[in-house]
């Protein structure tokens, strides 16, 4: 037991036994289910070094992790197979079936040699992720939002986002503005990167900047020249067709592949299939608002000249009834007149009788009410004369009383006679002289 301890195994002789441990365990190639990660191809062998690893489905955590290799003869054939069938590029991130060897290096240690691989469960993943995505849109109710938003009748304030050296920028310009009924466009570009891990993030910033001025565009175009199927993965994103679905614009998707939509294409307000046809669309908008105000024109005029046809149809009726119309009532009037004219003589002869009668009744009320006057003015003479008369001297010196003058003036007073005085008394039927 001793002698066991002391002697041991060294390092290499046993990795030598678990070298073989597991090639007599796993002596054929395995179809195993993994996440690629870390992927990355050496320029000079052109070998390909990745890790597979495996995630718990509820906490994100890796479970299970190993080193792969795909050797350069045959990544140089499983490469571009899996990408033209799946449309991705080889990267991390993937789930992936793939068929391996198990080997292990008493130097390098353990490691699954890829031999092949199945493009197929990798489409299903990723159709899979695509299904969840767009369930997950229309359940929090914002898929079609987008789509739902008017177009303006004349989208000619142009929001593009797209990279500034991308050809496909080019030719939508081009298209644009050298449409044949020379429409004016006004186009901003809000550069953003069309693919590569940074797609998303930099298209999400783009549609910020656009939200921030949103009173100064009509749409947004989405845009980008041909390329890699696999450079539409970014357009597959929750995050980035979220943004989209929500815009308050209405956003024209043209990236350039004739492929399945992205989910992105989904959510738009409009999909084409290149930047050439998005400029085509606009331009056709136009055309379209153009050619229904020239059939407007056409009705308008249309309309005006049936109106005038009718009007004149109708004046032109109206001038050769006029004559009998008119002959019609000059002999309405003159019957009219004649039996007026006949009717005159009586007219005037009531009136001047109901004239009469009325000066007669004024006459009557003047002659009574000059005669009740003068009753009432002959009385009250009757009793001013009464009053003057019972008012005169005469009269008083007839009742008894007498006058005392003083060198013919009236005395009122005893205190204005002086002995001496001659005073003159007169009565009713004569006079006293007397000395005081």
């Amino acid at each position: 037991m001793e002698n066991d301890k002391q002697a041991g195994y060294s390092l290499a002789e046993l990795l030598a036994h678990v070298r073989l441990s597991l090639a007599d365990a796993f002596p054929d190639s395995y179809w195993v289910r993994a996440e690629t990660s870390d992927v990355r191809v050496n320029a000079a062998s052109g070998h390909c070094y990745l890790e597979f690893v495996e995630k718990n489905p509820q906490t994100n955590q890796w479970v299970a992790r190993a080193r792969g290799s795909i050797w350069a003869k045959t990544f140089r054939m499983l490469k571009p197979y899996f990408e033209m069938e799946t449309g991705q590029v080889f990267t991390s991130g993937l789930k992936v079936l793939v068929q391996v060897n198990v080997e292990f290096h008493e130097l390098y240690g353990f490691s699954l040699n890829v031999l092949d691989i199945d493009p197929a469960y990798t489409v299903g993943d990723w159709v899979k992720k695509r299904q969840e995505i767009i369930r997950q849109l229309k359940a929090e109710g914002i898929f079609s939002l987008n789509k739902e938003l008017r177009l303006p009748r004349l989208p000619q304030r142009i929001a593009i986002i797209t990279s500034a050296t991308a050809a496909g920028y080019e030719d939508f310009l081009h298209q644009l503005r050298d449409n044949r009924a020379g429409y004016p466009f006004y186009t901003c570009l809000f550069p953003a990167v069309m693919q590569g891990e940074r797609t998303e993030e930099s298209i999400i910033a783009a549609l910020e900047r656009i939200d921030a001025h949103r009173e100064c565009f009509d749409v947004v175009v989405i845009i980008r020249g041909g390329g890699a199927t696999s450079d539409l993965n970014s357009f597959d994103s929750y995050l980035l067709a979220a943004h989209c679905a929500q815009f308050p614009l209405p956003i024209i998707t043209g990236i350039g592949h004739e492929r399945d939509d992205t989910i992105v294409d989904l959510v738009a307000h409009t999909r084409m299939k290149t930047p050439t046809a998005v400029a085509e669309f606009l331009v056709g908008c136009l055309d379209r608002e153009a050619e229904w105000l020239a059939a407007c024109q056409q009705s308008l005029a249309a309309t005006v000249q049936h109106l005038l046809a009718v009007q004149k149809s109708g004046l032109q009726a109206l001038g050769a009834r006029l004559p009998a119309v008119v002959g019609s009532r000059i002999g309405r009037e003159r019957s009219s007149l004649q039996v007026m004219g006949g009717k005159l003589p009586l007219l005037v002869t009531h009136l001047l009788a109901q004239r009469q009668n009325e000066l007669d009744t004024a006459k009557q009320r003047m002659r009574v009410a000059i005669e009740s006057r003068i009753s009432k003015e002959t009385r009250a003479l009757e009793l001013h004369a009464q009053f003057i008369r019972l008012a005169s001297p005469a009269y008083i010196l007839k009742r008894g009383y007498s006058l005392t003058l003083r060198e013919g003036k009236i005395l009122k007073s005893a205190a204005e006679v002086r002995p001496g005085d001659r005073l003159t008394t007169r009565f009713a039927d004569g006079e006293v002289e007397s000395t005081v």
